[in-house]
């Protein structure tokens, strides 16, 4: 039965035919359910909650007033594809949340775990990946297809950009604006967020053993400072504290392939589309491929000679193939990025 009978359903309420309420379930007045909504046992809906698509809610979720929860992803290429919205156990999601279910170019699933606290008005986009015991404080955002593993908090008013990985128990100061990677027990804060340090309170509430967060200490000094690439520094950290299990999960963050990471080099492309010449006989304006070590903040700049022809060669043969494809089309564009 699609409705189990030991289901309390508010009057008001309605449920489309095809949803499945299972036992224990409590839904408020003016809720609305669409046919393809799966609630598990003991799912509370308060009032005027809106649930619809492909959208699966686990076992002991609280879904507070005016949540939109499973309806059609913000994106302009969604044309109507079936693709779902899980959302794990014993999740609390407050007032005026949303959260979108995936899109096809995404793999079609938003997934969200158990435990974790949504306050008032955050959103989950489209393809994001949300663990469990992850806290989001008011107004937090999350854009497309962000990993978020567990134990992560959000300030408020945070904003993650989209294709950025928040790694295990990493703190994301209020009012910031992430737009690369954070590794895990990472700290990160400020307009653009910069990598400040590690989450020492994080890990000592989650009873770290002492030793191991000396040794992660001693370890972000060895990967963020001294000489040589970042993904050499992380290896010799990960060699040198082969025992500590903190230290290896940020070396292999670190060291794995991510078209946004904090730790890799920002590459931002600038089309200079105006022709003309670049200086001398057989040279002219052509592409150029910006470098910027964004932890060390040694900003350098390292220019890719590329001869004269008749065709503006592309700066994609420049770069590594998971490049980000967000592309700089202003001079105002660039100062923003």
């Amino acid at each position: 039965m699609p409705v189990h009978p030991e289901a309390v359903i508010h009057p008001t309420a309605i449920v489309e035919d095809g949803a499945v309420v299972g036992p224990g379930c409590r839904i408020g007045p003016y809720c609305v359910l669409g046919p393809e909504v799966e609630l598990a046992r003991d799912v509370t809906l308060h009032s005027h909650v809106a649930v619809a698509g492909v959208t699966r809610i686990g076992a002991g979720t609280v879904i507070f007033p005016f949540a939109s929860i499973g309806h059609a992803p913000q994106d302009l290429k969604y044309a109507g594809e079936r693709v779902e919205l899980v959302i794990g156990e014993r999740n609390r999601i407050r007032e005026h949340v949303t959260m979108s279910p995936g899109t096809a170019g995404g793999g079609g699933v938003t997934r969200v775990g158990d435990d974790n606290l949504f306050m008032m008005s955050t959103h989950v986009a489209h393809d994001c990946v949300v663990g469990s015991r992850v806290v989001m404080a008011n107004n937090a955002t999350l854009a497309g297809h962000c990993v978020v593993e567990d134990n992560v908090i959000l300030g408020g008013l945070a904003a993650v950009h989209q294709f950025v990985r928040l790694g295990r128990g990493a703190m994301i100061g209020g009012l910031s604006g992430v737009v690369a990677d954070v590794i895990p027990f990472g700290s990160v804060m400020g307009e653009r967020a910069f990598l400040a340090g590690l989450n020492l309170v994080g890990l000592k509430r989650a009873k770290a053993e002492r030793a191991q967060i000396h040794g992660l200490r001693n370890a972000f000094g060895e990967i963020f400072e001294g000489e040589g690439t970042l993904q050499d520094r992380a290896r010799g950290a990960g060699e040198r504290h082969a025992e500590n299990p903190l230290v290896q999960e940020v070396v292999r963050f670190v060291v794995s392939e991510t078209s946004r990471n904090f730790m890799s080099k920002l590459r931002i492309g600038v089309m200079l589309d105006t022709g003309g010449s670049g200086g001398g006989v057989g040279t002219r304006v052509i592409d150029v491929a910006f470098l910027h070590d964004v932890v060390s903040r040694h900003a350098r700049e390292q220019w890719f000679p590329v001869p004269a022809t008749s065709d503006n060669p592309s700066l994609l043969s420049h770069v590594p193939a998971r490049w980000s494809y967000r592309r700089v089309t202003s001079e105002d564009e660039l100062k923003a990025t």
